[in-house]
């Protein structure tokens, strides 16, 4: 039986305020996106699990589901005590019935999402409120214009950007202080690290990185375990069949620096994120409770500045073959979110 004692340190995320467990968990796959979606009576034992061992800051969103992840996780809150949780969700995708994405920033959209959202989860103010993808169309100081009158009004306690390019957060944060940016960051996704990392430092933005496993890579998947026929990462550029057979190289490069850390390479991967800095809160999910707590012992691999280093560059984006989002969705990253100037 492994120890259930629970972890995982607090940590300020972002300097507005606002304190998170150092591991967040992430919903999204409870209802379905890389396996057959939980029912809700398995995705609350996890949802519950995680926050026996000490994680309290959960991450959804409108779009995951779609809505169905907003409703599993508002179960999950009424079994646990609301004011030692921080519940983070999103708006700003729209799905139509064939299941392609548009974005929407319109003033009037944050807000009508905002209020969907505390119906889905029960509750009477959102933690931390995200706008899932940049609209290029709309000023961004007119969408968070709308957020901090949420704010104003308690719907809102604090605003995070999810995918925003650095002109998009600087601009944002001039109209009400950002507490978070959600960013892909992982050893196979490191994009962010010469100018969106330095920039949140400087305006003292914390940091939650999505997909820190590599969804799911470093863990195995699609290399000692098959990718589930459902999921919809067979529409991923790096799980596709020829270059999923070039990446399982790195995956074994990182057995074997994980083998040397005593550590899976899903930990290996996890600690390496961790370890990037205080002010950064990665949010890896899963459906398994051995993973969840595997996920969580992750904390107790130690690594020197050395160590960070070799596996740093061992473990190389420019090696990895296929780029890192959805191809219906590269155009939404972070290089492509500014957004027009506001007319004064």
């Amino acid at each position: 039986m492994a120890d259930q004692t629970p972890l995982v340190p607090r940590v300020k995320l972002g300097t507005q305020g606002l304190e998170v467990s150092k591991l967040g968990f992430g919903c999204m796959g409870l209802t379905g996106a890389y396996n057959s979606p939980l029912d809700d009576e398995a995705g609350i034992a996890v949802i519950t699990h995680a926050f026996r061992r000490g994680v309290t800051f959960f991450d959804t969103s409108d779009v995951y589901g779609p809505h169905t992840n907003e409703i599993l996780l508002g179960k999950a809150l009424k079994q646990l005590p609301r004011e030692q949780v921080q519940v983070a969700t999103k708006f700003g995708i729209r799905r139509d019935g064939s299941g392609v994405g548009t974005v929407c920033g319109k003033p009037e959209y944050v807000r009508a999402c905002c209020e969907a959202s505390l119906r889905r989860l029960g509750i009477d103010c959102i933690d931390l409120y995200y706008q899932h993808r940049i609209d290029t169309t709309i000023p961004i100081e007119d969408t968070i214009g709308e957020l901090k009158k949420l704010v104003e009004e308690g719907k809102v306690k604090y605003i995070g950007l999810s995918e925003a390019s650095p002109d998009t957060i600087r601009r944002a944060h001039t109209v009400h202080p950002i507490t978070a940016v959600q960013m892909e960051w992982s050893l196979w996704s490191r994009d962010i690290e010469p100018e969106i990392v330095p920039l949140c430092r400087e305006l003292g933005i914390g940091i939650v990185p999505y997909s820190p496993i590599g969804r799911g890579f470093f863990g195995g998947r699609g290399v000692t375990e098959q990718v589930a026929a459902e999921s919809n990462l067979h529409g991923h550029p790096r799980f596709a069949a020829e270059n999923l057979e070039k990446n399982k190289q790195i995956y074994l490069k990182m057995e074997e620096l994980a083998n040397k850390h005593q550590c899976s390479p899903a930990q290996l991967a996890l600690a390496w994120v961790l370890h990037q800095g205080v002010d950064v809160v990665p949010i890896p999910g899963t459906t398994k409770i051995k993973n969840l707590d595997a996920n969580i012992d992750a904390l107790k691999v130690k690594l020197t500045d050395e160590a960070l280093k070799e596996i740093g560059s061992q473990i190389r984006e420019e090696d990895v073959a296929g780029g890192r989002q959805y191809t219906s969705f590269a155009h939404t990253t972070w290089k492509y979110a500014d957004t027009p100037k506001k007319q004064s």
